[in-house]
């Protein structure tokens, strides 16, 4: 039979709720009966409901986590990030995706409502953000790692260098002979979209080299959308010698593309990418790309989180790890 906290009473001699105030750390208590307590714990292997404890504590010890899909190719970097720190101090995980639309918010909304966790991290599935702030609002600590530059700066948020990572896309081309960029963007309503777009055109535009509309491809950080930019720019007759794309999987589309049109990597045309996933490093030739520090980020949220639940006030501004440029052979043979 497991040993009971009523054990441990009977055991020390001393009530339940004596043993409880020892376990939470509640309440004036005579040392030497706390000791007491403490010792019987340990003689009977005592292993109190670590749910229990929390409740009694007013904390959960658990963190909830909400994502737009675990399909997403990055997302399993972020979340490890984010999970080791929480293992580490000792707090467990509830994971919850968007992949059923509204049902899938109601069931989260559902596990707000009944304080099933302490704080909320958050990659933002699309449309969610007011929601989310009005949570934040409404008193629930919550940090966003904020991969496509929506926040508003109300919710407290994590973050990395959109334009300054796609600026240093476009020196390494420019300073590989690349003078006319293909570039393929993401999503038009997507914050990292205009600050990629931005960061690399005035790296080319400060060069002299500015890059007009016909050089710039819409997508949807998928394969197929690459493919299709690339195959429409080759149908249109538009010349380029390089291929910025807004996420990896946009640029291995592309790749494909243009090995099947029968252009060399890098000798004809360069590719670089944005996100650094691991398949990035597989690809053939392996995919030039912007890293962001997706690991970090999930790190850093997790220990905002933390840090506010002892005490420290959640930032008023967003943390920014910086993106750096991680070079393979898509771009230098």
């Amino acid at each position: 039979m497991p040993i009971t906290i009523a054990d441990v009473a009977a055991r020390a001699k001393v009530s339940k709720t004596t043993v409880s105030r020892v376990l939470n750390g509640k309440g004036e208590l005579d040392e030497s009966t706390a000791a007491r307590v403490r010792a019987v714990i340990d003689e009977l292997g005592y292993v109190p409901s670590s749910r229990a404890v929390g409740l009694a504590r007013g904390r959960t010890r658990v963190v909830g986590m909400l994502v737009p899909s675990l399909t997403w190719p990055w997302i399993g970097e972020v979340l490890q990030g984010a999970v080791d720190v929480l293992e580490t101090e000792r707090y467990g995980l509830l994971l919850f995706t968007c992949n059923r639309g509204e049902e899938s918010m109601r069931q989260f909304g559902a596990q707000v409502s009944a304080k099933s966790f302490d704080g909320l991290l958050v990659i933002e599935p699309e449309g969610t953000l007011d929601y989310i702030a009005t949570l934040h609002r409404r008193g629930l600590p919550v940090v966003l790692i904020d991969d496509r530059d929506q926040t508003t700066g109300e919710v407290p948020s994590v973050g990395t260098t959109n334009h300054d990572g796609a600026g240093s896309a476009a020196r390494h081309l420019l300073e590989i002979g690349r003078t006319r960029p293909l570039v393929i963007a993401g999503p038009d309503q997507f914050g990292c979209t205009r600050q990629r777009l931005a960061g690399f055109a005035s790296v080319f535009a400060e060069a002299g080299h500015p890059i007009t509309a016909d050089r710039v491809r819409p997508g949807y950080f998928m394969v197929t959308h690459g493919a299709a930019a690339v195959q429409a720019a080759l149908e249109s007759g538009v010349e380029f010698d390089a291929v910025f794309a807004h996420n990896d999987l946009s640029a291995i589309g592309a790749m494909r593309a243009l090995l099947d049109a029968g252009r060399r990597i890098p000798q004809d045309v360069a590719v670089v990418g944005f996100d650094d996933i691991p398949t990035a490093a597989h690809t053939q030739p392996p995919l030039t790309t912007v890293h962001q520090p997706l690991r970090e980020m999930g790190e850093a949220a997790a220990r905002t989180l933390l840090a506010h639940f002892e005490g420290t006030p959640l930032p008023n501004r967003p943390t920014v790890i910086p993106a750096s440029l991680t070079v393979r052979s898509s771009t230098v043979a």
